[in-house]
């Protein structure tokens, strides 16, 4: 039964959202309530320039693998033409796929200024925006996820990434080699093409995707889009899968019922389950 806490704080957190959006503060708190019944805690990684939220288990099992979950863009825009003052979720949708993960080892990593304070060390709202994607953030998040491999004592990863985190996750496989298998969930994976399709100003501070195809040719992919996803449509990532020379290593899995938010992590287990039994 879901902890009635957390019932709760996401229908105070709903209400308050028609007046305005919950606090930083709130949104704080909703991420530790979800954690807590899992045994999850809250660690804060140093990883220059930033320093990252991470929501772990209090003990990791034996497992040569981690499974990395990479948080989205987050609340990063109040309306189309004026940035948030905070980008930290108001759903973290990728800290929900990580609790919900069925078996094995799980990790969550918050993108940067995300939790821990909007102006702390070199946060601006450029890396909420058009620098979201850009060196000095994936550098940072290698960094993080190399410090949480070592502490659970694994040999190689699988990166998850949800919307922006999905860019994230296909820029940092692209620069590691111990990335085993990569998981997009309504996955932002070539941001010229979105910025385009939305007719929104081009990300022009942030690496794309699509210039690191030729790294990623040989790493196995799975590419979960909503049918009915206004954010990310799914003839994106169908687009930017069939821009590979060889697409062999890449599934898209288009969901009927689906879109940008739902209903991903209800469904999770089952999901995960079904891409575990499948071969490449």
């Amino acid at each position: 039964m879901p902890d009635l806490r957390v019932l709760a704080l996401l229908l105070t957190l709903l209400l308050s959202a028609c007046a305005s959006p919950p606090s930083p503060d709130d949104r704080r708190q909703l991420a530790l309530d979800l954690a807590l019944p899992h045994a999850w805690q809250s660690v804060e990684i140093d990883a220059l320039p930033f320093t990252l939220q991470a929501f772990i288990p209090a003990q990791f099992a034996n497992d040569q693998r981690l499974v990395l979950y990479i948080e989205g863009d987050g609340f990063a825009w109040a309306n189309r033409s004026h940035p948030s003052s905070d980008p930290t979720p108001l759903n973290p949708l990728a800290l929900r796929l990580a609790l919900a993960q069925p078996e094995g080892n799980a990790a969550y990593l918050a993108r940067p200024c995300q939790y821990l304070g909007a102006h702390r060390g070199a946060c601006t709202q450029r890396y909420w925006t058009d620098a979201r994607f850009a060196e000095e953030v994936v550098a940072s998040l290698d960094q993080a996820i190399s410090l949480l491999k070592t502490r659970a004592n694994a040999s190689e990863l699988t990166l998850v990434g949800y919307s922006g985190g999905g860019a994230l996750a296909l820029l940092l496989a692209a620069r590691r080699d111990d990335v085993r298998r990569i998981v997009s969930v309504s996955g932002n994976l070539d941001h010229a093409a979105w910025t385009d399709y939305h007719r929104v100003q081009p990300l022009k501070y942030s690496l794309n995707p699509l210039d690191v195809q030729a790294e990623l040719a040989t790493v196995e992919q799975w590419h979960l889009i909503g049918a009915n996803d206004r954010v990310t449509p799914p003839a994106l990532v169908e687009r930017f899968v069939a821009s590979y020379t060889d697409a062999r290593t890449s599934r898209v899995w288009v969901m009927p019922g689906y879109d940008h938010a739902c209903c991903w992590a209800q469904h999770w287990p089952e999901l995960w389950r079904r891409i575990e039994a499948t071969q490449r």
